[in-house]
């Protein structure tokens, strides 16, 4: 049997076997506490360095209120900027993915900046009296990148530098060659579920529903799959193909036609592998493809799950069919999930919820809570306080703790 070259943290012999309470599902205040504690505070991927590969070229990534661009310099440099006009705070740019020719042009009143962010030039400048340029430039946004990953965090937060963070994963990551990885054609999806972001981590946590939940998956690896877990909220699941043909096409078909990768060490090349990142983050390689994926909060109840999708430079026709029946069985694998956490968000306003009674498969769940619960400790409380005093009975909890 193959193994991870990497430690994991063991499972307690003893643990409290619940999960968070059902209010955290749907309380606006929690919510906002998550906005500000969690999300922007935390690092978020937002594609990869080769999603813009020439200068001028730019995507862009919003986040409960915030909205960054990334852009590749005239320099060759990939930066990230708010994507906020220092004018009026128009966007500089619209859209998903662009490009900019020398120059990027606030559609709102003409005010031009360089590709590194500089003020260029206000249009009409004699009205704004004596304007220094270089204090008006765009806006950075804190970013690292991790093996062609491009990472930004709005706000300063606990998390330490990606290289440090991802340390454990940078073998694997390399070995995958993924500083060379290319979006394919059509790289992004996006679908808006009417469910608590929570809920949707509540079922991507843990494996155990996988035998029944999952046919494909389970034809494909589910008699080896296995979940290792380690420090700062990280969490490798692995699971490895090949032992049996599989019975149902897209399964059967990738089975056979999969490609050995040389390259590949061992423990990967007949391996899906997922590479978690708290608070909701996942990467996923397979030999022949790879994709990131989250799920960001829009609302209590509303949750956008999107990533992008990425080939290896030069596919061969074996690999992009490898490639084609893996989407197949993860497009599956999505729609299961997506009833999975409607279902579960529902269940959180019934006065039949008496909260979740955790397996030893399900503990990567109830390690995201105590992640959680560690930011948030208001989320330890059975019942919750009144929302116009969240924010002050978590402060005083922290203070508490620490």
């Amino acid at each position: 049997m193959t193994e991870f070259p990497m430690l994991s943290q063991p499972i307690p012999n003893e643990w409290e076997r619940n999960g968070l309470p059902g209010w955290c599902y749907h309380s606006q205040a929690l919510f906002d506490l998550e906005r500000q504690k969690v999300f922007l505070t935390h690092w978020q991927v937002v594609g990869h360095e080769n999603d813009v590969p020439a200068p001028g070229d730019w995507i862009t990534f919003d986040l409960l209120g915030e909205r960054a661009v990334i852009m590749r310099g005239q320099d060759g440099v990939v930066r990230a900027f708010h994507n906020l006009c220092r004018h009026r705070g128009a966007r500089v740019v619209d859209g998903e993915a662009g490009h900019c020719k020398g120059a990027i042009v606030c559609p709102f009143h003409g005010w031009v900046y360089n590709l590194d962010g500089s003020l260029r030039g206000a249009s009409q400048p004699a009205t704004f009296g004596t304007l220094d340029r270089k204090a008006f430039g765009l806006k950075p946004v804190e970013m690292e990148i991790f093996h062609g990953f491009v990472f930004i965090r709005f706000h300063p937060g606990p998390q330490p530098a990606i290289a440090d963070l991802l340390a454990p994963y940078a073998a694997d990551f390399a070995a995958y060659r993924g500083k060379d990885l290319v979006p394919v054609a059509t790289p992004d999806w996006s679908v808006d579920l009417p469910v608590n972001w929570k809920s949707v981590r509540d079922v991507d946590n843990e494996g155990y529903h996988v035998p029944l939940a999952h046919p494909s998956l389970q034809e494909l690896y589910g008699r080896d799959y296995r979940d290792i877990y380690l420090p700062r909220g990280l969490h490798v699941s692995v699971g490895y193909f090949g032992d049996k043909p599989g019975r149902s096409w897209s399964v059967r078909n990738y089975v056979k036609h999969a490609p050995r990768q040389d390259h590949l060490p061992p423990h990967l090349q007949r391996a899906w592998t997922y590479y978690g990142l708290f608070p909701n983050i996942v990467f996923a390689f397979t030999p022949e493809g790879a994709q990131f994926y989250h799920d960001l909060p829009l609302a209590p109840g509303l949750t956008r799950l999107t990533g992008k999708v990425y080939r290896q430079p030069h596919e061969d026709r074996q690999q992009r069919l490898a490639r084609y029946l893996a989407m197949r069985i993860d497009r599956d694998t999505s729609a299961e999930d997506q009833q999975l956490s409607i279902w579960s968000n529902e269940s959180m306003k019934s006065s039949a919820f008496e909260g979740f009674h955790l397996s030893d498969l399900e503990w990567g769940l109830r390690r995201h809570h105590d992640g959680l619960r560690r930011l948030l400790p208001v989320m330890t409380l059975t019942a919750p306080p009144p929302e116009d005093t969240m924010a002050k009975r978590n402060a005083e909890m922290l203070g508490q703790n620490n």
